[in-house]
């Protein structure tokens, strides 16, 4: 599984003390409870499943040729499930995880004490916790008894929350000094316009430095529950005597109650088929260009990833693939690589060129995207694929050789829907044909999926400072504003009312006028004109020209220019609008009482 350079991925080791406050504190099972079940299931290459009666889902793979053995825990949360204002959550709260429990109070510790290997590692759709170590039964035991602890005991304290900020915000700078990282960053989100998988795992720093530490609270008791975990121990370990561990260690969790604030509502957020090109441009200082295209693909456990892997391998392997031998040896780009996003849901394929600061970037985006179109007009050939189908199997091959690597890989399996998915994607795989990849790359490869990104690098780059949202309290504190207006009149709309009110007559030019005097608030006037006019015989063929004359008669006159007759209204405080058809003429015109006759003779 490939790891994409705008992702968090931390050990959140650190030696700092802990608060006795608990988020959580899983007690035994009181006498009269549901007993603890361990429920086995299906067994696919050594690998066997149990589900324990709380929900936890359980792998096995028993490796005796190991003298290692790893436990690794993954949850199925990652930054796809953040909410505005939490982005960078999922990562902060991988680091928050190994601040300590009551029982566990000093994890750094005890981690060094077993010899252990540790780590955690946050993604899109999942964060997962693994130890290796050396095999033996006291080791299992302890490493099953942390992760029981922290899945519901963890410490998520304020005092250590800001403690931890120094170190996330150092992994976000380290970030924030990597171009070609920020670049791939700014595509993916111009990619995603509403999807989460257009955020960084590590979040915006806003968010970083001001997440309460109560909604963190929240999200820990929300994901962190057995019901939304895998538990996998891989390695040399005795099968029996580690179910019996299980049982006991992660049995006395009970099933949360999933209602409330406690519902894990699955993502609908589905990304719109993009309708068009789209580009970014990144300038900063750096001394390499660098190049992005990314095409939206279907989900992970789609039927056409296999087929998507194996066309990303024909474009991007190097010393045979299509975008190393048009790029790197024309001495167009430094490097080229090609990988597809495979996740839960759809995700991306993803190209990539470094281009020297010295060269042309138009000639390499030219021989890139024509690569990419001739991927299309001039499919792989059964070679091409067959060779990338042998490096992608090799792969696959030599991960499942491997326990420990087994042990962590499920982990991206399990978050992409289940984890025998990395068995069917292999078989997937055996199986494409070049026509296979033909299809794919002409369902994908098109220009309107397509968002392209391109660094520049800039000595002393320009920017456009955004001053904060100042306090708006403290602007209003004092004002009192302006001098009153005049107020209007209470007044009664009925039709008696209005006729009583209104003054009628006739002007010499035979229009008709009537007017209804009462107090405006501010002394606003408001005059309307309806004008009649033409025969059916004076109007016949000259519908269209009715119409147009109405919104002629505020372009100028012979006096007044347009800008002239707008600037005038706006000194007058007047709004005027004209509109009509083939037959009659109206007017609006709202001002205030003393200006009404300037604007009538405008």
């Amino acid at each position: 599984m490939y790891r994409f350079a705008f992702a968090a991925f931390a050990a959140a080791a650190s030696l700092a003390p802990v608060s006795p406050v608990a988020a959580q504190v899983a007690r035994p099972r009181p006498r009269g409870a549901i007993p603890v079940t361990l429920t086995k299931g299906v067994t696919v290459e050594g690998i066997t499943e149990y589900t324990l009666s709380n929900g936890l889902r359980v792998l096995l793979f028993p490796d005796m040729s190991k003298p290692t053995a790893t436990v690794n825990i993954t949850y199925l949360v990652g930054s796809r499930h953040e909410g505005y204002g939490e982005t960078g959550m999922a990562h902060l709260l991988e680091h928050m995880v190994f601040k300590g429990t009551p029982r566990h109070p000093n994890i750094p510790q005890e981690l060094t004490e077993h010899g252990a290997q540790p780590n955690g590692t946050t993604w899109l759709d999942r964060t997962n916790y693994f130890e290796t170590f050396s095999a033996s039964d006291t080791n299992l035991v302890w490493a099953l008894d942390l992760e029981a602890d922290r899945m519901v005991n963890s410490r998520i304290a304020k005092k250590d929350l800001e403690s931890e900020f120094t170190v996330v915000r150092n992994e976000f700078e380290s970030g924030e000094n990597d171009p070609g990282s920020i670049l791939l960053e700014r595509t993916i989100s111009t990619a995603f316009l509403w999807h989460n998988y257009g955020n960084s795992t590590i979040g915006a720093r806003s968010d970083i430095e001001h997440v309460p530490i109560e909604r963190l609270q929240a999200f820990y008791r929300r994901y962190y529950q057995p019901d939304n975990a895998m538990l996998v121990i891989a390695g040399k370990f005795d099968e029996s005597r580690a179910l019996a561990l299980v049982k006991e260690k992660f049995g006395r969790i009970p099933r949360p109650d999933r209602s409330g604030t406690m519902l894990l509502y699955p993502t609908y957020t589905a990304e719109p088929t993009q309708d068009g090109e789209r580009s970014v441009t990144l300038r900063r200082v750096g001394d390499v260009q660098v190049l992005d295209a990314v095409y939206h693909v279907p989900a992970g456990s789609h039927a056409d990833f296999a087929a998507i892997d194996v066309l990303a391998s024909v474009l991007g392997t190097a010393p045979s693939g299509r975008l190393y031998k048009a790029l790197v040896e024309t001495k167009k780009a430094a490097s080229v690589s090609s990988f597809a996003f495979q996740m839960r849901e759809p995700g991306l394929l993803i190209v990539t060129a470094d281009v020297r600061q010295e060269d042309p970037m138009d000639a390499a985006r030219e021989a890139l995207l024509r690569t990419m179109d001739e991927a299309t007009s001039r499919p792989p050939t059964a070679e091409e694929v067959e060779r990338a189908k042998a490096s992608l199997l090799k792969s696959i091959d030599l991960t499942l050789n491997n326990s420990a690597r087994v042990g962590l890989e499920l982990s991206e399996w399990a978050a992409m829907g289940d984890w025998r998915l990395i068995f069917l994607h292999r078989d997937r795989i055996r199986a494409v044909t070049p026509d296979d990849v033909k299809r794919v790359a002409a369902a994908y490869l098109k220009p309107a999926n397509m968002t392209i990104g391109i660094f520049v690098p800039t000595p002393k780059p320009a920017r456009a400072e955004i001053p904060p949202r100042p306090d708006v309290a403290a602007l209003v504190k004092n004002y009192r504003g302006d001098t009153a207006r005049t107020a209007g009149e209470a007044f009664d709309p009925s039709p008696a009312v209005i006729e009583a009110r209104t003054t009628r007559s006739v002007l010499p030019s035979g229009l008709k006028l009537a007017l209804l005097p009462k107090k405006t608030r501010g002394g606003t006037v408001v005059a309307t004109m309806a004008l009649h006019f033409g025969t059916e015989q004076t109007l016949m063929n000259r519908a269209a020209a009715a119409d147009l004359a109405a919104d002629m008669l505020m372009r100028g006159s012979r006096s007044h220019t347009r800008q002239q007759i707008k600037d005038e209204l706006d000194r007058l405080k007047a709004q005027v609008s004209i509109g009509g058809g083939p037959m009659n003429a109206n007017v609006r015109i709202e001002t205030i009482n003393a200006n009404l006759p300037a604007v009538l003779s405008l």
